[in-house]
């Protein structure tokens, strides 16, 4: 198992021109960019990645082309989500087969799962799989709240389930975690806003869309945490929270995407029904970058 912390960079799923298509070359700039950029794993065909509008084929595709492109240099945490338990298998099992080095599954729920149902889906993609999974707990967009003693039975009785990623937002629920498990169980902040205070409650990593736009402030909040200079912390956090708040409040799709193209990247628009940042948006996130 290759060990997974620090900057998880998410990777955004380019479309061609009229948005048909997923733009493979376009993938492959954009690996090189974020590893470039040091991210020190990526993170495709999450949220960001846009995975909820892909068909399986789609999916495959864009899991594909990363890994390949990536070819070892980071490890590659691949998103498998989906309504059912048997598909989300077979997406597992098809990350691992083209070399994934962990999966970061995130339930989804049409119907209110409870902790039995929750836990039974972990348990057989992990029966199914033998490389490492994510438990990522996103309750905004899938409608499923997983709460902290609930990952903590998760890691401690399924075998693959060797770290979580925390979007809620409840920093508390990080600290509950660390508890818990008697600080054994590495999980990572997905909440952009409340990444210094993640790090300061133990996170092994923080996986973010911002090293697709501001690599070097996200890197030394990285580095000064590393090296337990907690001043240079507060400097580097603070003076990027302003862009941090802008994209998760637009939207990390159609926020990142514009950004990329304020960089010279052609990566499409978002799909419907998400729409593009309107233009007095773009405005806004050039003057912030610029700022920066």
């Amino acid at each position: 198992m290759r060990e997974v912390k620090g900057i998880v960079g998410y990777l955004i799923t380019p479309y061609t021109k009229d948005g048909n298509q997923v733009d493979e070359a376009m993938i492959e700039i954009l690996v090189d960019l974020l590893i470039k950029n040091g991210v020190h794993a990526i993170a495709p065909l999450g949220s960001t990645g846009e995975s909820a509008y892909l068909s399986l084929d789609e999916w495959a595709q864009v899991a594909e082309v990363t890994i390949k492109k990536t070819a070892g240099r980071v490890p590659t945490v691949i998103g498998v989500s989906a309504l059912t338990t048997d598909t989300t298998i077979q997406m597992a099992q098809k990350a691992e087969e083209l070399g994934a080095d962990a999966v970061m599954v995130l339930p989804l729920s049409y119907w209110k799962l409870s902790e039995n149902e929750i836990f039974d889906h972990y348990s057989r993609i992990s029966d199914s799989i033998s490389i490492p999974i994510m438990a990522y707990n996103n309750p905004a967009t899938a409608g499923v709240d997983m709460m902290p003693k609930l990952l903590v039975k998760m890691f401690n009785e399924i075998k693959n389930v060797c770290m979580v990623k925390e979007s809620s937002g409840d920093i508390q629920r990080m600290h509950e975690i660390y508890k818990l498990s008697n600080g054994n169980l590495p999980f990572f902040n997905g909440c952009n806003p409340i990444a210094l205070e993640a790090f300061a409650a133990g996170a092994a990593g923080w996986c973010t869309a911002a090293p697709n736009l501001i690599p070097d402030e996200t890197l030394q909040l990285w580095n000064a945490v590393q090296k337990g200079d907690l001043n240079e912390a507060r400097k580097v956090f603070y003076k990027q929270l302003p862009i941090l708040e802008f994209i998760l409040k637009g939207g990390l799709p159609s926020t990142i995407k514009a950004a990329l193209k304020i960089q010279g990247f052609e990566v499409g628009d978002p799909r419907l029904p998400l729409m593009p940042l309107a233009n007095e948006g773009q405005q806004e996130l050039k003057q912030l970058i610029d700022k920066l």
